[in-house]
């Protein structure tokens, strides 16, 4: 029995170019397809897939937050990430989301059928050609930014939406220390408030990204003053108050094997 396959991508070029190529593969055999993330739940839900290919940016939403959602609903569906956006960072969500693999849309088309067969049967694994080398760069970068034990405190505590007076009060240091153990790290990660912290963070796997901590980080960009915005910004902060904490680890997930 032939692996059934639907395809959601908001590009027609994509989802013709998917069809064809799986037309010329026995094994496979794609039984729906849509545009629209909106679409995708009642199209899967009605067709009973093995496997799904999910592209990251879909015209109406996030294809990681579909991903996430289809994963939450059956754990046994193959889901296959095909993306234009080939960035590290992208490629580690997909692996916290759940996915069973990660494939930028120029890999060779040998690449994406090997990519939907393993998905069929090993949903709950992840395979990514470029994982390896992604977790390489990843570590280095940690490496140089080098974070003490004190300042991944402190980016930890500036996650959960701590002002400086509270941060202060929850690691039992003076107001001044803790404007400069915010200061130091700001340096380090390269950016100017806690909104840059939060996502440079995420970007470099020294917080998981998570829908929440994203919402938080677009929270505090809303909350910013303009004077924030400036390097040094560390006093502002002060002023701010605690806020909801968000859903989000400070350590790397485990990677699974391929």
């Amino acid at each position: 029995m032939p692996i059934r396959l639907v395809i959601v991508d908001g590009h027609t070029l994509t989802r013709f170019g998917l069809r064809e190529l799986i037309a010329r593969t026995p094994d496979i055999e794609v039984v729906a397809e849509c545009g629209l993330k909106a679409e995708a739940s009642g199209i899967i839900a009605a067709m009973r897939p093995d496997v799904v290919t999910v592209d990251v940016t879909l015209p109406d939403g996030d294809g990681l937050q579909l991903a996430r959602e289809l994963r939450d609903l059956r754990a046994s569906l193959g889901i296959v990430i095909l993306t234009s956006r080939g960035e590290d960072d992208v490629l580690f969500r997909a692996l916290e989301t759940g996915v069973s693999a990660f494939v930028p849309k120029t890999a060779p088309t040998d690449e994406v059928v090997a990519a939907i067969r393993h998905a069929a049967v090993a949903a709950a694994s992840f395979t990514a050609a470029g994982l390896a080398v992604a977790l390489a760069r990843r570590r280095t970068i940690q490496d140089r930014i080098a974070l003490s034990r004190r300042e991944a405190e402190v980016l930890a505590l500036l996650r959960d939406g701590l002002s400086i007076p509270a941060i202060a009060m929850k690691m039992y240091i003076s107001q001044s220390t803790a404007k400069t153990y915010v200061a130091r790290l700001y340096e380090k990660l390269g950016v100017a408030n806690r909104a840059q912290a939060l996502m440079t963070a995420m970007h470099y796997g020294l917080i998981r990204y998570e829908q929440d901590a994203q919402l938080r980080v677009l929270d505090a960009i809303d909350k910013s003053p303009p004077s924030s915005w400036s390097r040094g910004s560390a006093r502002s902060e002060s002023a701010r108050q605690p806020e909801r904490p968000a859903a989000v680890s400070a350590t790397m997930p485990t990677s699974r094997a391929s």
